[in-house]
């Protein structure tokens, strides 16, 4: 890693980082990601709520406190199950539109969207198009409101013969015949975005899309205010690397359409995280010779300034804004309070302990 980062203080925004625990070796969530923020001399942050799955709804209470300590971070907020599959009527106040503006009204800035990984997918049991969610992407285009959506996984992932082991102990093996299949998830989104034509969105992962960028292209051409992330997988910086030429003049053409993150997650990151943003930050911006993802060596875009401009903050702040919105703490209270049913006796303490402490 270089010895400083960022040493002329350009200005960088991650637009995609998340929170898993509490505390790491005695350091808490709020500290970890000051200390990340100083370390790597950068202006601001995005923290992408996950409460599904395995986790719940103190997901997006933590990250609102966080957003409450530090006027630079930003926050996108996610949609909270009662259970799963999704039952057949929703509990009363937790349809997807009211959970949404729930959200905004504390200060969230947007919304993210895990449901599109294949194995959250299946296990809500509902297609993405769904009825369920059709009035909350209505809601979020009319009000122009960013989402930041992870949509399938990279598609060896289906293939047995291709997917590693490490991949297959988290789960990510989806060719079993109980999953969603690659293009049937992808065929889900089609025909969102045909609904939502002017829906603010980012695919996550550069929308798993780096072995055939030509349908980014199409979808560019077809929905002006539909986007990419470039947060790893390194799969995709392998795709880049054997397309270099093809990629860089991608990345200047479409500069407009792609934001820098790293994907970096509270308390597992450490160092990691760290490591992440210096290897995305100089794919983009230099023509360094790096050591990379699955060891190998990559050379950097070197792209132009405006170009990199584009990628490393001014996308974020067009599409989402300049400043974070600020926390409604009375909104806070309602919410924490309306879904206190939902988190363990222990999560409960540990949030009682941040109002006494900042509401």
């Amino acid at each position: 890693m270089q010895e400083k980062f960022n040493p002329i203080n350009e200005k960088i925004i991650d637009s995609h980082l998340h929170i898993e625990g509490w505390e790491h070796e005695g350091k808490s969530f709020i500290e970890g990601f000051d200390d990340y923020i100083a370390s790597m001399n950068i202006n601001k942050i995005n923290i992408a709520s996950l409460p599904s799955g395995k986790r719940n709804v103190s997901n997006n209470i933590m990250i609102a406190f966080y957003k409450l300590v530090n006027e630079n971070a930003f926050a996108h907020g996610g949609l909270v199950y009662p259970e799963y599959p999704i039952p057949e009527k929703l509990p009363e106040g937790m349809d997807f539109v009211t959970q949404y503006k729930e959200l905004m009204e504390i200060g969230f800035d947007g919304m993210k969207m895990l449901e599109g990984k294949p194995n959250l997918h299946k296990l809500i049991g509902r297609d993405l198009n769904n009825k369920y969610f059709d009035e909350f992407y209505t809601e979020l285009e009319k009000d122009k409101t960013h989402l930041l959506f992870h949509v399938n996984d990279p598609d060896e992932f289906w293939d047995e013969t291709k997917v590693c082991q490490e991949h297959k102990d988290r789960g990510w093996f989806y060719g079993d015949g109980t999953y969603t299949s690659y293009e049937g998830i992808y065929e889900q989104i089609d025909e969102i975005m045909e609904k939502h034509p002017t829906l603010c969105v980012n695919f996550a992962h550069f929308y798993f899309k780096s072995k055939r960028p030509q349908d980014l292209e199409k979808m560019f051409e077809k929905y002006p205010n539909m986007g990419v992330d470039i947060t790893p997988g390194g799969e995709m910086y392998l795709s880049f690397d054997d397309n270099y030429d093809y990629y860089r003049s991608f990345f200047i053409k479409y500069s407009e359409r792609i934001q820098l993150g790293t994907d970096s997650t509270f308390p597992d990151g450490g160092e990691a995280c760290k490591w992440l943003l210096d290897r995305v930050y100089r794919y983009i911006a230099t023509d360094d010779s790096f050591k990379g993802f699955n060891n190998r060596i990559h050379k950097g875009f070197n792209l132009p300034k405006e170009a990199k401009e584009n990628i490393i903050y001014k996308n974020f702040e067009r599409t989402v804004g300049t400043e974070p919105k600020k926390i409604n703490k009375e909104a806070l209270k309602r919410y924490i309070e309306k879904y206190k049913h939902l988190m363990s006796d222990d999560e409960n303490a540990k949030i009682q302990q941040l109002c006494e402490k900042y509401l």
